[in-house]
Parts: C-alpha cells; structure tokens; sequence
C-alpha cells in the first residue's frame, strides 16, 4: 500500500449496498462527492475539540467556582467523547487523506489522551460493522440490555457519574494493553507496557501545558470529566446508536440517526457522531458529510419507516421505559468507545 491507501471497507458496507431500496436513490456521482475527504475540515474538527477543552480549563482559572467547575466537567466529558469519534473516524480512515497523517493525528491528538489506541480499535470496531446485529457483533452488549426500568437507569447514571464505571473500564483497558486475558482475542493486541506509552505522554504533556500557564491543578478536571461525565455521554451516545431497534435484519432500521439539537450537539453528541444510521449505510462518509446525506436520503424518502428519533431525551425515556414488574437482574456493562 502506498500512503495514498484507500478509506477502509469491508463486508458491512458491501452488505448495506446490497440492498436497493436505499443506493439506488444515489447516483454514483453522489456517493464518490459525500466520501470526499476534506483535511481542513479535519483538522477544523480536531482545534475545535481541543480548543473547547482548553476553553473550559480557563474558564474555570479565570472564575473558579462550582458552576464552572460543573460547566467544565460537562464539556470536557463531551469533548473526550469527541476525540473518540475522530479516533472512530482515523479507524476508519477517513480523518485525512494520507494515512501516515490519519494514524498519528488520530492517535496523538485523539485516541491516546483519553486512553484509546487505534489499532486495536479498528480490529474491534471492523468487526462490528460487519457483524451488526448478529451473535458475532462485539458491541452486542452494549444495545441488548434495554430497555430497563429507570430505577435500574438511575443506576447506570449514578455509576457512571460516580466513577464506577471508569474504575471498571481502567481495568478492561488495562488488561488490553497488557495483554491479559480475553481482550488478547478480541483485540488481537500484543501485551505490553509500551501500549502505555501514548497516553502517559500526551497526558503528561496537557498536565505540563497546565503547570508552564500556572494551573497545574485544572489537570483534575481533565481526569475528573473522564472519570465522570465522559462515561455517562458514551453511555448514551451507545444506547441511542443501536438500542431498542424495530429491525435487527434490516439496515434502515438496525441503526439509529437522533437528530440533535445544538445544545445535544454541544452536550451530548460532538463531531456528527448522531447520524450514526449514514455512518452504517456508507462507513467511509466523512463524519461532515454525514448531515448532507441524511438530508439527501430524506428528501428522497429513504428515510421515512427509518431509525430516526428527534433529541436524546426521547431515546433515553424509552431506554428507561420498561416496567418496574417486569424487571430482572440484569449485566452491567461498560460502554465502548
């Protein structure tokens, strides 16, 4: 391969393109237009990221005080999910043009300071997109559980908020990059301490950021988010993309698009990661892309029957609508990335 190498693509989108009743509304032109990749709008998407967390950061320096430090806590949790969907998207190949650029952007600027590895990822998550909805499908877990009572809800809330859930994903991830146990398989990762290696530096590089403008301590902010409010919106961001889906077999209905306010685009879905159905359908569109071909397939009525809700809210009521008699101990899972 030459550094030039093609966006990746594998039997998932090969499958969805089997299916007429939604690729036959898009002219060939259309399809090779929305997979264009454009490494300003790019590296827009990573500076804003970056610059919303360091625009939190100061805010809390400039006025420290408990709603701020809540304020900063809410953002920089959302935007450590937004370095993971760009992580998502180098996965993918479709961050930049030039792979050496994709993998080291997407590891150093993204994968890595929130404890993320590309590699392993794309081995996980190729796999999912070609087994959605089946036995083989790595992700499975995260959608089957639900819908759940919202005492049991109230629960995964108030352990993702607390850092429970953190704890267990510091040990899921630790076992990873070590090599131990199951995550061996499922990420066909070679254990060692050297996978350490990124986030140790890119985390010991944003804490020296902090101590040269002297506010070492807003590093707490940084870890507290990850451990807090970063857990609760992949959480969400899970249950919306794959939950409580009307169709397994069906590609227009196994994955769901929530079409976000601006406020849930600031709170809870960053970089596009909403129009998770597009992403499905053709996973080599570019995440800004993927607004114009919702709205493609929607005005040409591919979308009408389609997994598409309006606003997180409605998708978590449902999450949390099964009755209270019905209940029965259910597992507890750890969002993935």
């Amino acid at each position: 391969m030459n550094d030039m190498e093609a966006p990746v693509v594998d039997a998932a989108e090969l499958a969805a393109g089997d299916s007429k009743r939604w690729l036959q509304k898009l002219t060939r032109a259309e399809i090779q237009e929305l997979r264009q990749m454009n490494d300003w709008r790019s590296w827009a998407s990573v500076i804003t990221n970056w610059g919303l967390v360091f625009a939190s950061l100061a805010l809390v320096a400039r006025f420290p005080n408990p709603f701020t430090v809540l304020l900063a806590l809410a953002v920089i949790g959302v935007r450590q999910l937004g370095f993971a969907v760009l992580m998502h998207e180098a996965a993918h190949r479709t961050l930049f043009k030039q792979r050496t650029v994709n993998d080291t952007v997407g590891n150093w600027l993204c994968a890595y300071p929130v404890w993320s590895d590309i590699g392993p990822y794309r081995r996980y998550h190729l796999q999912h997109h070609a087994k959605n909805w089946t036995p083989e499908d790595p992700d499975l877990n995260l959608a089957t559980p639900f819908p759940v009572t919202w005492a049991s809800m109230r629960r995964k809330i108030w352990r993702d908020l607390s850092g429970q859930t953190a704890w267990k994903r510091v040990k899921y991830t630790l076992a990873r990059d070590l090599g131990v146990g199951m995550n061996v398989q499922q990420f066909g990762a070679n254990g060692s301490w050297r996978n350490l290696r990124g986030v140790a530096i890119t985390n010991l590089l944003l804490l020296g950021i902090l101590a040269a403008c002297g506010h070492a301590a807003l590093y707490l902010l940084w870890i507290g988010a990850w451990f807090t409010t970063h857990h609760l919106v992949v959480r969400l961001r899970s249950i919306a993309e794959h939950a409580m889906i009307p169709d397994p077999n069906d590609p227009l209905r196994n994955t769901r698009t929530t079409l976000a306010r601006w406020w849930e685009r600031l709170f809870v879905a960053p970089n596009y990661v909403n129009y998770h159905l597009e992403h499905h359908l053709i996973m080599t569109v570019p995440h800004y892309n993927l607004p114009r071909m919702h709205r493609i397939l929607r005005d040409r009525g591919v979308l009408e029957g389609a997994c598409v809700d309006k606003g997180y809210l409605g998708v978590l009521k449902r999450a949390a609508s099964k009755p209270a008699s019905l209940s029965h101990p259910g597992l507890s899972v750890v969002p993935g990335p």
